[in-house]
């Protein structure tokens, strides 16, 4: 059972074969003209719309353009006239060489639809190079014992022209003793010999000087010379012989240089000097010929890099003279091998950088690929990656199509980097690669999309107005201005909500504002829409839901509905002298328009005319007795309870109580030591201080007077919260009272103990707090204390 992608394989190969032969048959014949070289540039070649039987106007809908092999410019394509004309002089001899006939192979390129043609230009040669002698003098050295009809070979001239224009026949300048008869060689070269007509007498003329002729056959026909020089010498009756007249040898093109080709060997039968021969490259120079010779070993070897795609064949003529002057010569063919040394090229003829998202199937690129190799090692095979959703078509010959197999998503993938690589099937396997990116241009058709479906925000009550209190954000996956979001506030499901006065929103980033200071105990919450709206073209949109909380801040002091403090007479509390300890005296009640913990509210004993005699319950405000009453205890007691909430920072008030000890609860009701204060005399000193200082500006002495009773006032009715009682000397190092019950010395409960000098008893004579000053009315400044509350009491 095939596997998904084998079958995917091989469906592509039979849309591609189907496609090939298709193109072959529409688009295979060729179109042949003929030119002389060095035509000049601008020359009308051939009427393109004509040949193919097109409409002028055809070739310029269609996009013609010409495509020749390297994307060298030879021809120019005039589309308004259907004209084909030469780009600029064309030289047979540079662009063939010594091929022969000199085709070149182009093509017309037609797109709408895509069509191409196979057209081929002859160039025809023409005589414009004349026979060159490669020396300009030929030495010869003959024996006077030659006989007459001796042949002579002699070099022959190079002409860059072919067939009639090249060289026909040799000349010699008239002499008596020799002359040229002109040879055909196997490759079609004519090559002259000298023919001893008359014997040489050394004695009479030991030198001759001749001018060789070389003629092409072209009207009027050209001519190069060179002077052959003849040197007569004594008698050598054997010429060298080589071994083989003819040697044949193949050599890789890749060969290092110096590397040896083939050894030749000649023999000569005379002795001495006349047996030595020498060897030498009988035809060419070192410009012409890549090989050298060993003149004495006759070995032959590379002297410079071979180029199968240059020349594939070479004839090399080899000389063996010898002492006396005789030579004889052999031919060697040498054959050139080709070898995989050059990668495929890979010419674009199109090329398309954007193709818009969901469009159906698109020609991307147009392509030709070329190896000069041969065989094997100039087949070629075209991939792209396998990953990607582009096929690659063969159209005509070498020729590509690049086209999408799919439509493209941008929002998947913005662009492709596609690499065309080319292999060709030779030994090692060379390759070209080729790349290319192709961007997919965006269509509107994502809506923006928000990071969350809802959106929840909190804000501190009393903001300040204008206030950022948070973001949203939406996205969109197209590009562009498809892309650019903007935000806005949707009306409200609540017609009752003011929303536009509430927040505002920031159309290019989302951000949202309070427009006004929120407060908690009017708007704890509300919420509202929010829309995202592309710029596209429609513009899409979505929305999300935003809630917005609004968090408490203690900006609300404790309020204390028991007892009251604006009554016009104060509360006293009747506690009988036989309470047991924990007795309830009674219970401070207080509210606070908070919520949360900033309305947990906790109670402490700020002041006491007895330290140590009563403790509050922090939890529920209960106050109650810490220990027995004594009689020593003053009557009446007046006690200042705290009452702190838990907010950051904290809020507090204060409440005074009253408190009157009676033996029964059948004893008459005191007064409080205020009321009796106010009937009078002030129960602040420093108010009495005043008054008396105002009252009694004149006399120093009354001052003082008032300021001793004040004073024993204070000692006899116990009453230490309207003055300063006076201190003994000595004091308890670090013996300080603890009510707070938290283990450690609180600042509000830190007391200096004094002891009278006189008894040594240990009794207290006066306790004086140390107290922090406290404004009555109003917020009570931050008491620091421990987090920790206990429910029980703690006395010393």
């Amino acid at each position: 059972m095939e596997t998904a992608p084998a079958k995917t394989l091989q469906k592509r190969q039979v849309i591609f074969l189907a496609i090939l032969l298709f193109l072959w048959e529409t688009g295979s014949e060729e179109i042949r003209y003929s030119m002389p070289e060095e035509t000049e540039s601008g020359s009308l070649v051939a009427n393109l719309a004509k040949d193919l039987d097109l409409r002028v106007g055809e070739l310029a809908t269609r996009g013609a353009r010409i495509h020749y092999k390297g994307n060298k410019q030879l021809l120019q394509l005039d589309i308004t006239t259907g004209n084909l004309l030469l780009y600029e002089k064309l030289d047979r001899e540079v662009l063939c060489r010594a091929t022969d006939p000199c085709i070149l192979h182009f093509q017309l390129l037609l797109e709408n639809p895509v069509q191409i043609i196979q057209a081929d230009l002859q160039l025809t040669d023409i005589n414009d190079h004349s026979p060159e002698f490669l020396e300009r003098e030929m030495l010869l050295k003959i024996p006077e014992s030659v006989q007459t009809g001796t042949v002579f070979p002699l070099k022959i001239a190079q002409d860059f022209d072919i067939g009639n224009n090249t060289v026909q026949n040799y000349t010699i300048s008239p002499n008596s003793h020799f002359h040229v008869v002109t040879h055909h060689r196997g490759d079609g070269r004519k090559y002259p010999e000298l023919v001893l007509d008359k014997a040489l007498d050394r004695e009479k003329q030991p030198e001759l000087s001749l001018t060789l002729t070389a003629l092409d056959g072209g009207a009027p026909p050209r001519s190069g010379t060179t002077t052959v020089r003849i040197e007569v010498v004594d008698i050598n009756d054997n010429a060298p012989e080589f071994l083989q007249s003819v040697y044949e040898v193949q050599i890789p093109e890749n060969s290092p240089l110096n590397s040896l080709v083939v050894a030749v060997s000649a023999r000569d039968l005379d002795a001495g000097t006349y047996g030595k021969v020498a060897y030498a490259l009988f035809q060419g120079d070192e410009v012409t010929q890549p090989f050298v010779i060993d003149e004495i070993t006759g070995e032959i070897s590379l002297k410079r890099a071979l180029d199968f795609e240059a020349t594939r064949f070479y004839n090399v003529e080899i000389a063996a003279t010898d002492g006396g002057g005789l030579s004889g010569k052999c031919t060697v063919a040498i054959e050139v091998v080709d070898v995989n040394d050059n990668a495929p090229e890979l010419t674009m003829s199109r090329l398309i950088s954007s193709v818009p998202e969901n469009s159906p199937e698109t020609v991307v690129a147009v392509f030709s690929v070329s190896d000069p190799d041969s065989g094997e090692n100039g087949k070629m095979v075209s991939t792209i990656q396998n990953d990607l959703p582009f096929l690659l078509k063969p159209t005509f010959k070498n020729f590509y199509s690049l086209v999408t197999e799919r439509p493209l998503d941008r929002e998947e993938r913005a662009g492709y980097n596609i690499t065309i690589t080319v292999t060709d099937m030779g030994t090692p396997r060379l390759k070209t690669e080729h790349n290319i990116t192709v961007l997919v241009s965006d269509v509107n058709d994502n809506a923006p999309a928000f990071t969350q479906t809802s959106y929840t925000l909190w804000v501190r009550e009393n903001n300040s107005p204008a206030l950022h209190i948070g973001s949203v954000s939406a996205t969109d996956t197209d590009a562009g201005a498809n892309a650019q979001v903007t935000y806005s506030l949707l009306p409200p499901p609540d017609p009752l909500l003011p929303l536009a006065s509430l927040v505002s929103i920031n159309p290019d980033n989302g951000h949202l504002f309070a427009l006004t200071s929120l407060d908690y105990e009017a708007l704890r919450a509300f919420e509202f829409h929010v829309g995202a709206t592309d710029r596209g073209s429609p513009a899409l949109s979505s929305q999300a839901l935003v809630r917005v909380l609004v968090a408490d801040a203690n900006d609300n002091t404790p309020f204390v509905l028991y007892p009251l403090q604006n009554a016009s007479a104060p509360c006293t509390e009747l506690v009988p002298r036989a309470a047991e300890p924990g007795y309830l005296v009674t219970k401070v009640v207080a509210v606070d328009g908070d919520a949360g913990q900033n309305a947990w509210l906790s109670y402490q004993l700020l002041k006491a005319t007895e330290p140590g005699l009563f403790g509050v319950w922090a939890h529920n405000g209960e106050v109650r007795t810490a220990r027995l009453l004594s009689e020593r205890d003053a009557p009446k007691q007046r006690l200042v309870v705290l009452v702190k909430d838990n907010g950051e920072p904290p809020l507090s008030a204060s409440v005074t109580l009253h408190v009157l000890l009676v033996d029964g609860f059948s004893q008459p009701y005191l007064p409080a030591p205020e009321a009796e204060a106010a009937a009078a005399v002030p129960a602040d000193p420093l108010t009495v201080y005043l008054v008396v200082a105002l009252a009694s500006v004149s006399s120093l002495f009354l001052f003082s007077v008032l300021v001793f009773v004040a004073v024993r006032l204070c000692r006899r009715g116990g009453a230490a919260s309207a003055g300063r009682c006076p201190v003994a000397e000595g004091h308890f190092p670090g013996h300080l009272v603890d009510v707070s019950g938290m283990g450690t010395l609180s600042q509000s409960y830190q007391y200096e103990v004094g002891l009278t000098g006189s008894t040594g008893t240990g009794e207290f004579k006066c306790l004086k707090p140390i107290l922090p000053t406290f404004p009555l009315q109003g917020t009570v400044r931050e008491i620091k204390e421990n987090s920790t509350v206990r429910s029980s009491f703690l006395f010393n």
